[in-house]
C-alpha cells in the first residue's frame, strides 16, 4: 500500500546498469499511499528509505469542512507540526502524533543516497473527519496559560467526552519542566477528567510546558480528538502552609524561611461536618467575597442552619472548607469553634489572600478527619504507588516526550 520511489543519483542512461561511480538506488516509501482517502487520522505516517537514510519528512495539514472552507483560523500552525522518530540506521522515521481529522494532507519526505545526493517524495492523502457528537474537545484546564501557582499544584484536563483509550491520551498530554520531575497522569470518576501530579511537589522558581497533541487521537471507540492545545505556566516559591489544630495557629514558610504565623479558629469538631480535614491540600479558588451557605452543604439537621458572607475566602476542599475572614469569632486564636473552615481576623485574612498562589500546599494535622483525595486537589493523599494505579501508561520524566504511542493498535 506504500508509493515506491527509486531514486538515483546520477541522470538515467540508455543501458541497463547503473553508470560507474552511482551510488546504488534507493526506495522510498511512505504510508499512507498517495491518494488515499479518508485514512484514519491516528494511523502513523511512516516513511522508509531502503538503501539509504530519512534526512527531512514535512508533514503539512490543512482541514477542509463540507463547504470547502478551511478550519479553524484561530488555530495555531505551529500546534500542528508533526516531529517523529528516526531509527538507529536513519531508514525508517514514524510520526510521533497523530494527525488532523477531515484534513488535506501532504506529506515531504528527503533522503539520501550513499554518495550523499538528496532527492524528495511527496503523498497526498486526506483523514476522515470526526463524526459529530463524537469529537473530543477540551472543556477546561487548570492552570491556565500565564499563571504562577505554587509547587503542590496538578494540572487537570477536563474533556467533553468519556475517554476509555486512556494510555493513548495519556501518551499525547506532553509535560515537559525546565528542571525535570517524575509524575504521572491519573483518572478521577467518569473518565472525563485526567490529572498530572508530580511523584513529590514540584521544583519551585521554573517553567512549565504542557502540549496537547490531541488532534486525531482516538480517545473511546469512533471518538477522535479534533485540535491541539498548548499551555505554560510557571512554579512560583515554595510556600507551605502547616497547621496543626489543636495548636490554634497556621504558619507561613516560604522558600525555606517562615514567613508569618497566623492565629486561627479551626472546626469545634463536635461532628464530622464541622471538623477541619487533616491531610495534604493544594489551595484552589480565590475569591474576595464568599457566601457561605449550609444548605449548599451536607450540614446535618441537628446542628444551627447559617447563611454569612465573609471576605478573602481560599477554597481548600470541594466540600466547602475554606480559610476566610471571620471577624466576628472572638475565638480565633484561643479555641476552635467554627464550622469545618479556618477562621482568621481580617488583616491575616487579606495577607493570605494577597500573599499565597493556588497550588500553595496547605498541610493539616491534629483531626480524626482525613481529607479525601479526591475531595478538591487532595490529590497528594494518595501515595505515589496508589497514584501510579489511576494512570493508563504509568508515570514518567517530564524532560521531553511521553510514555508511549498514540496511534491505534497495530497501527
Amino acid at each position: 500500500m506504500a508509493a515506491v520511489l527509486v531514486l538515483a543519483a546520477t541522470a538515467c542512461t540508455s543501458g541497463s546498469e547503473p553508470p560507474a561511480g552511482a551510488a546504488d538506488p534507493v526506495e522510498v516509501s511512505i504510508t499512507p499511499e498517495a491518494g488515499a482517502e479518508e485514512v484514519a487520522p491516528n494511523t502513523p505516517v511512516r516513511v522508509s528509505a531502503e538503501g539509504g537514510t530519512v534526512t527531512d519528512v514535512r508533514v503539512e495539514q490543512v482541514v477542509v469542512d463540507e463547504a470547502g472552507t478551511v478550519g479553524d483560523e484561530d488555530d495555531d500552525p505551529a500546534l500542528y507540526e508533526v516531529s517523529g522518530t528516526l531509527d538507529e540506521d536513519g531508514g525508517a522515521w514514524v510520526a510521533d502524533w497523530a494527525l488532523r481529522p477531515g484534513a488535506e494532507v501532504v506529506v515531504t519526505a528527503t533522503v539520501e543516497d550513499g554518495s550523499g545526493a538528496r532527492s524528495e517524495e511527496v503523498a497526498e492523502f486526506t483523514t476522515a473527519p470526526a463524526v459529530a457528537g463524537q469529537r473530543l474537545e477540551l472543556v477546561r484546564n487548570f492552570p491556565n496559560s500565564g499563571e504562577t501557582v505554587g509547587v503542590g499544584m496538578p494540572i487537570v484536563v477536563e474533556f467533553d467526552l468519556p475517554v476509555t483509550n486512556k494510555a493513548q491520551i495519556e501518551n499525547a498530554l506532553e509535560v515537559v519542566s525546565d528542571q525535570g520531575v517524575e509524575g504521572a497522569w491519573g483518572w478521577l470518576d467518569g473518565d472525563r477528567t485526567v490529572v498530572f501530579r508530580p511523584e513529590e511537589y514540584w521544583e519551585p522558581h521554573q517553567n512549565v510546558r504542557v502540549d496537547m497533541h490531541l488532534a486525531g487521537v482516538e480517545a473511546a471507540d469512533g471518538v477522535f480528538g479534533v485540535r491541539n492545545y498548548s499551555l505554560d505556566f510557571e512554579i512560583g516559591a515554595e510556600r507551605i502552609l502547616t497547621m496543626h489544630v489543636p495548636d490554634h495557629e497556621l504558619v507561613v514558610t516560604t522558600d525555606g524561611e517562615e514567613e508569618r504565623v497566623i492565629p486561627v479558629s479551626n472546626g469545634l469538631a463536635s461532628e464530622h461536618f464541622n471538623t477541619t480535614t487533616s491531610g495534604v491540600h493544594a489551595l484552589m479558588e480565590r475569591r474576595e467575597t464568599v457566601e457561605m451557605d449550609s444548605s449548599t452543604t451536607d450540614k446535618p439537621d441537628n446542628l444551627p442552619s447559617y447563611n454569612t458572607t465573609v471576605q478573602y475566602g481560599i477554597r481548600v476542599t470541594n466540600s466547602g472548607e475554606y480559610l476566610h475572614e471571620a471577624s466576628s469569632n472572638t475565638n480565633i486564636g484561643i479555641a476552635n469553634t467554627s464550622n469545618g473552615c479556618t477562621n482568621l481576623r481580617m488583616d491575616d485574612a487579606r495577607w493570605l489572600y494577597e500573599n499565597t498562589l493556588m497550588g500553595d500546599v496547605l498541610e493539616t494535622t491534629g483531626t480524626d478527619r482525613e481529607v479525601e483525595w479526591n475531595n478538591g486537589w487532595g490529590y497528594w493523599q494518595r501515595s505515589w504507588e496508589e497514584w501510579q494505579d489511576l494512570s493508563g501508561a504509568g508515570g514518567y520524566a517530564t524532560t521531553g516526550g511521553t510514555p508511549g504511542s498514540v496511534h491505534g493498535e497495530g497501527l
